[in-house]
Formats: C-alpha cells, structure tokens, sequence
C-alpha cells in the first residue's frame, strides 16, 4: 500500500484528485492540505509514502515545500504537478528533491504512474518532457549562474514574502524580526537578484515560478 499526502491548494481541483487516487486499490490517502506553509509539519507528522504537491500554492512556494520536506522527511517522495513544461522549472523541481514531475495537462495515468515510479525511487518526467532537455538545460545555465541559489534560506523566506506583497512591517512580524533586519535582508535579495524596483520583483517572480501568470 502506497500511502499518499495531497497538496493542493484549489478545492475542487484537490477532490478530484483524491477521487482519482483513492479508487487505486494501492493507494491510501493519509492527509491533504491546500496550504504550502503548513504542508512540511503535515508530511513529517505522517510520514506518507509520496507526497503529491502542486508547484504553485500559498503560504510557501512549491520549491520550498519540498526543501523542506526532503529535510523534514527524507524518506518520503515528492511528485510535483505544475501548469509549466518550462525546463527552468523542472531543473528547479529536480534540484530541489522532487523526485517526478507531471504536467497538469497530463491524462490521469500520468499521475499515477509517476506516483508509483516515484514509490520506487525512480524519476518520472510527464512527456513532452525528457531527460535530455533538462540535460541540454543544465549545460546551457551553467554559463550562467542561478543567481537565487546565492540567496540565504532567510534570504529566500523575505523573497517569498515580498512576492506575496507584504510590507516591511508585516514580514518583521510574520517572521518575529526586526524592520531594520527586513530592510537589509530586502536590498541584499534585490542587489543578488540584480533587480532594482517592485516590477521588477514581480516579472523576476513570475520567471522564476515564484508567481504564477494565472491559476
């Protein structure tokens, strides 16, 4: 028995991905949430099999969900499932600790069959995807440095934040901070990122898959 967690943060979206799952005699349902930020304590308090996570959620990025999980969890299985066939994604996915990757606009099989690929440990790329694009990928970004693998993991938490619109103010508070600590930590993402206004932020978010064109 393959014992799962969903997260997924559209309602409607989440049911019927828990009517599909859980009519294969081989999977158990343990837990769902729709809420990024406490996804991580739900999955190290039930220790499920796979975790099946939508990239996009609020609360904590995708990306980050599964940081954490893989540090939280180590033995549970990430399967992301994203709207984006961008290999920046995946990469990203990769190198985070997913172990599969399925396309939203997969057919249901997809899905289930990555979740028991990844069961095995084995990677699951949701075609048109391959290994060889993400290789092809990996050679080519290497000329070119991710500059958001030089930020801190507080670094990347105020990212987050200011993605989200949050104030100073409100992040100091979200993260028992102080203003002035938010502030260095915001011009320091800003000057990694090479960015240098608030349009910035949001195209680099978008690029990045911190924020989504639509949902």
């Amino acid at each position: 028995m393959i014992t799962l967690v969903l997260v997924e943060d559209h309602e409607v979206v989440r049911q019927g991905l828990r009517a599909l799952l859980a009519a294969e005699p081989d999977f158990h349902i343990v837990g769902e949430t729709g809420d990024g930020a406490a996804a991580p304590a739900l999955v190290e308090q039930l220790r499920p099999d796979v975790l099946v996570l939508d990239l996009m959620l609020p609360g904590l990025p995708g990306l980050e969900v599964v940081r954490a999980v893989r540090q939280r969890a180590p033995d549970t299985r990430v399967v992301i499932l994203s709207m984006h066939a961008n290999e920046a994604y995946v990469l990203g996915a990769l190198q985070a600790g997913a172990v599969a990757y399925v396309l939203k606009k997969s057919g249901a099989t997809e899905l289930l069959t990555a979740i028991r690929a990844a069961w095995t440990g084995r990677r699951y790329l949701s075609p048109p995807l391959s290994e060889e694009a993400i290789q092809a990928y990996v050679e080519k970004s290497r000329a070119t440095p991710d500059a958001y693998q030089t930020l801190t993991a507080r670094e990347r938490e105020v990212l987050h934040l200011m993605v989200e619109g949050l104030t100073s103010a409100e992040i100091a508070a979200r993260l028992v901070i102080s203003h002035r600590t938010v502030e260095m930590h915001r011009s320091r993402v800003m000057h990694k990122l090479g960015l240098d206004k608030k349009t910035d932020l949001i195209r680099y978010a978008i690029k990045r898959g911190l924020l989504p064109l639509e949902d």
